[in-house]
């Protein structure tokens, strides 16, 4: 009977080669049944194998009972229950135990977006005038444009600009890849931080990626994090503003101004439209809040 080590890394290797997952995404799933293991040797019990549904049941209601959030149940359900289907296709059990196990209702969360007046504010915040504050003004400005994730930002390369035809390609999840359009505004920033200040960060090095670093190399995700933060607090914006939060602005300025729910998804690169249509909350939110501040009557 396999050990637990054993049985997680054959399970990362079919997520890896036959799924084609991304490795974050194995790693998640490798976490999970980690997690389920060190429970589960507490319980003495020797082998995922062995493991029936009340025991399962016990090991989900512990999470929850350790403080973690719904969502994170929520996930450890969805990695359980994708394990042990697994387990059957592959014929190492005859039957389901998480077959019957419900996750908990998700928790709706209504990530914080930008007014348009903050997110000019927050985008004519970088000093032009210097090499970096350029670059960031470029930065900014494609982020809030395109609503490309931070981590298709970093890895945007000089090969994926095709600014005369107002267009840029980037990789998504999955390794998807998709066409999205750029604005003028976005589109003139970029080429200024390509004629002048790309250049004095490359230092007649080379690079293939579009933002560099001081020392020429690619912006990581968490330098990119730490430079939104700072400008937020320069612009005076006091939300929970993450690198994501451009993202979510783009989404809801573009469907309040009328765009269709299906072009969204297609822009944002996502797989199902229930993950898109969080936006038509936020933007129903707004409407009310605006309605209550300005009608007479409200």
């Amino acid at each position: 009977m396999a050990t637990f080590n054993d049985a997680i890394a054959d399970f990362t290797h079919y997520l890896t080669v036959e799924q084609g997952l991304a490795v974050n995404s194995v790693t998640s799933y490798a976490q999970e049944l980690r997690a389920l293991a060190a429970y589960l040797q507490t319980q003495r019990v020797a082998s995922f194998l062995t493991v029936d549904r009340s025991q399962l049941m016990a090991y989900l209601a512990a999470l929850t009972q350790q403080g973690k959030s719904r969502n994170s149940v929520i996930h450890a359900v969805s990695a359980l229950r994708k394990f042990y289907r697994y387990l059957v296709q592959t014929h190492q059990l005859a039957a389901n135990p998480m077959a019957n196990v419900a996750a908990p209702k998700r928790a709706e969360h209504l990530p914080a977006v930008l007014t348009v007046a903050e997110v000019d504010r927050l985008l004519a915040t970088p000093d032009t005038a210097n090499k970096y504050g350029l670059r960031d003004r470029a930065m900014l400005e494609v982020l809030y444009a395109t609503g490309l994730r931070v981590s298709e930002l970093v890895h945007l390369k000089l090969g994926d600009l095709h600014l005369e035809m107002g267009l840029l390609q980037t990789l998504g999840k999955g390794d998807k890849e998709r066409i999205v359009p750029i604005g003028d505004v976005a589109s003139d920033w970029v080429q200024q931080y390509l004629k002048t200040s790309r250049p004095l960060l490359l230092k007649q090095r080379t690079s293939p990626y579009l933002f560099l670093n001081a020392h020429g190399g690619g912006l990581t995700r968490q330098a990119i994090w730490q430079k939104i933060k700072h400008y937020v607090a320069l612009a005076d914006i006091h939300k929970d503003v993450t690198p994501h939060t451009l993202r979510h602005s783009f989404a809801t300025h573009i469907l309040e101004n009328g765009a269709d729910l299906r072009v969204v998804q297609e822009l944002l690169g996502h797989a199902d439209i229930t993950t898109t249509q969080i936006y038509t909350h936020i933007s129903k939110k707004r409407l009310a809040a605006v309605y209550d501040q300005y009608h007479p009557r409200a």
